[in-house]
């Protein structure tokens, strides 16, 4: 015989519940950043099976889906030949700045491209963007992110969200990081968290029965 759930776990299936105010962002999910990209994150390609199923749920309630990619020219300052600290990656119109495949991009989602001058880097998809006011417009209030990564342009985007006012639910099972120095995972993670962030996985999230 299977136990009643508890106070606590209906409270917190309550709160994973997706609802109008919500809004999915998926960060950089692009070929430079998977296995053998340009700037390849360490199984970044194991995000895209999480996002899917967030994406179907966001699609299927017909709440907002924003799509956030790096579009830089070809003499970024983030390139080591400008004297930053990246291989060429994410270039405006090749298949590297393609988002990944089997990625699934409804036709009435949001993109937002940043990084998209010489002179200037975003890691946060609110830098030098329109999408704190483009969120607030479709009435945006929480916010459900993943991408890559994680010690990167999702930490950058979740503190910006927060800053901005934004609830924030990110998405542990759907980010992957780069780890430049071991741990910047946990440090990203215990980092977005303490800035107010929760984390959960996508597994935990509910709409409407189809």
């Amino acid at each position: 015989m299977s136990e009643r759930p508890t106070s606590q776990q209906s409270s917190a299936d309550e709160r994973l519940a997706l609802r109008p105010g919500d809004a999915l962002v998926v960060v950089d999910v692009q070929r430079d950043f998977l296995p053998g990209g340009a700037l390849g994150v360490p199984d970044g390609d194991r995000v895209v099976p999480a996002l899917n199923l967030c994406i179907a749920l966001f699609t299927r309630m017909r709440l907002p889906i924003v799509f956030t990619r790096d579009w830089h020219p070809p003499d970024h300052c983030s390139f080591r030949a400008q004297g930053g600290p990246w291989p060429p990656h994410c270039i405006a119109d090749t298949d590297g700045a393609a988002f990944a495949p089997g990625l699934t991009v409804p036709a009435g989602a949001r993109i937002v491209s940043k990084a998209t001058t010489a002179q200037a880097d975003a890691y946060s998809a609110f830098q030098r963007t329109d999408l704190d006011e483009w969120l607030r417009g479709h009435g945006s209030r929480r916010l459900f992110v993943g991408g890559l990564a994680t010690d990167y342009c999702v930490l950058a985007t979740v503190r910006d969200a927060i800053g901005e006012g934004f609830e924030v639910m990110v998405l542990r099972d759907a980010m992957r990081a780069v780890n430049v120095h071991p741990g910047d995972d946990e440090r990203a993670e215990r980092d977005m968290a303490d800035a107010g962030a929760e984390l959960v996985t996508s597994d935990r999230l509910a709409g409407d029965p189809a």
